[in-house]
């Protein structure tokens, strides 16, 4: 079977910019042949089975040669594989795209390209400059900084682009600076035009410096300011005093490892990154069931004999209401029993499915729940819940003197692939804040790791807890815990992280 080349834009390093198209077609490549500047990131989108190979190209390092990056696009497909080329930014704009197309169509391989947005308007977007204005510049040249190596002379005509209107964005360009800024200046472009360096942008790394045709240079030399970067000139530069919005965000600059299972983890990433955070979803755990579930099965049969049906999660009542189903019955069979949650979270699931808890403690914990539950003695309660969940609950309501029935409905269960991209993530120094939603996503994690690889791996890196009971697992893996919710809730942990961020900024 024949295969095919995906050439994909991967955009200028967000990976939430990279287009559908192009997060589809990786979802099936077999092969994922990538550049240097590609964020990490998106290889995750490929299967976990796809190879994925780096010809990245730096200034003097080349992965591979241009040549054998072309011949191993035509091998892979001749063995009838799925490959997407990933390219940073856009594959026809100045990333040898065309050249790879040229060789496919060469060698009767199909090939399909899907564009990416630019960095050359992108990464402007970012740092708050906009690359036209009607007021400014109707114009937008895009010149490469970097061309080929071995070119006798330039194809760039200087005369031209001196005494061109509008704005200039050269890509690839700050280690040839010096020679664009005399160029320019030589050729008409005032000493006082606005320009602007910035490097490695739409990430949370990003960095900008804006200066003068006349004082760049000197300034670049000063801040060290290295490649790879964007630069910008004309009268648009200007307008990043008012228009900047990235770099003010308040988790600007923070990538945030959030350890939630799969399917629980989108609302709290997708607010992380609204404040500004790079978010990598690494799972530690998974939710599995316990049994076939013929024990939950008997105590929902008899659910008219019980006074209280107590749910301590999400996990809980989406598991309990399975059964439900799975029996022929529906939220009815509720109707004789009164039902308490801990949790906002563990209420809202309850209410989809048509139910409105009796109970539900201020303090979302065991112990919370404890002190709001009215219970008698000779009650009858019924606790599904996980397998290994904390006794405090059922022991203190036996001292009580009422009944307790617990159920274990799931369990949770490491997460190799989850477990290993943190890992992996953590020893390239890519994390500055870790967050645990329950002692379960941290004791997975621990469990995965020798004393010597937590000390290592988490140097320099903060964790923040959900709550108590979940900082109190932490410290016993003999971590510090930096940030705590007050809240016990995903909501109140953001607040926490935007609240000790908030602080950093103040004192510094």
């Amino acid at each position: 079977m024949a295969g095919k080349v995906y050439l994909v834009g991967a955009g200028p390093g967000d990976a939430g910019l990279i287009t559908v198209r192009g997060r589809e077609v990786l979802q099936r490549a077999t092969v994922v042949v990538h550049d240097y500047l590609v964020n990490e990131e998106l290889l995750d989108y490929a299967p976990p089975e796809a190879e994925r190979i780096d010809v990245g190209k730096r200034r003097g390092y080349h992965t591979k040669p241009q040549q054998e990056i072309n011949r191993l696009l035509c091998e892979r497909a001749k063995a009838g594989e799925v490959v997407v080329r990933l390219k940073g930014g856009d594959p026809y704009l100045f990333g040898r795209g065309g050249e790879e197309a040229v060789e496919l169509a060469k060698a009767g391989i199909e090939f399909e390209v899907v564009p990416g947005v630019t960095s050359a308007i992108a990464v402007p977007a970012y740092a708050g400059i906009p690359v036209t204005h009607r007021d400014m510049a109707s114009q937008l040249h895009i010149i490469t900084g970097h061309e080929a190596p071995g070119k006798r002379e330039t194809s760039l005509n200087w005369k031209v682009l001196g005494k061109a209107e509008g704005t200039l964005v050269f890509l690839m360009g700050v280690g040839n600076l010096p020679t664009i800024v005399k160029e320019l200046r030589a050729n008409g472009q005032k000493a006082s035009t606005p320009i602007a360096l910035i490097r490695w942008g739409t990430r949370p790394d990003q960095q900008t410096l804006t200066s003068t045709l006349g004082k760049v240079v000197e300034a670049a030399r000063k801040a060290n300011f290295q490649p790879p970067a964007i630069i910008m000139v004309g009268k648009c530069v200007a307008l990043r005093r008012r228009l900047q919005w990235y770099e003010k965000k308040p988790l600007f600059g923070k990538r945030i490892a959030v350890t939630r299972p799969v399917g629980q983890a989108e609302e709290f990433s997708s607010a992380l990154r609204e404040y500004g955070a790079v978010v990598y979803e690494c799972a530690t755990i998974r939710i599995e069931p316990v049994g076939n579930g013929s024990a939950i099965d008997q105590q929902i049969a008899q659910l008219g004999e019980y006074d209280w049906l107590i749910f301590t999660s999400v996990n809980a009542v989406d598991m309990f209401m399975a059964r439900v189903f799975a029996l022929g019955l529906d939220a009815r069979c509720l109707g004789g029993v009164r039902v308490s949650v801990i949790g906002s979270k563990t209420a809202e699931r309850l209410r989809g499915y048509g139910i409105v808890a009796d109970v539900m403690p201020r303090e979302f914990v065991q112990e919370g729940l404890l002190d709001s539950l009215a219970v008698e003695p000779g009650d009858r309660i019924l606790l599904p819940r996980a397998a290994e969940a904390r006794d405090l609950l059922p022991l203190t309501l036996e001292q009580k003197g009422a009944h307790v029935e617990v159920v274990p409905l799931y369990e949770t269960a490491g997460n190799k692939e989850g477990i290993v991209k943190l890992k992996r993530y953590l020893t390239k120094g890519l994390v500055d804040v870790i967050t645990f939603t329950s002692s379960s996503t941290v004791q997975r994690l621990m469990g995965a790791l020798s004393k010597k690889e937590r000390s290592r791996l988490f140097h320099d890196v903060l964790i923040a807890s959900i709550g108590p009971v979940t900082s109190a697992t932490v410290r016993e893996a003999g971590l510090e815990v930096q940030i705590e919710a007050k809240e016990y809730t995903t909501k109140g942990l953001l607040k926490a992280i935007l609240k000790y961020f908030r602080k950093c900024r103040k004192k510094s």
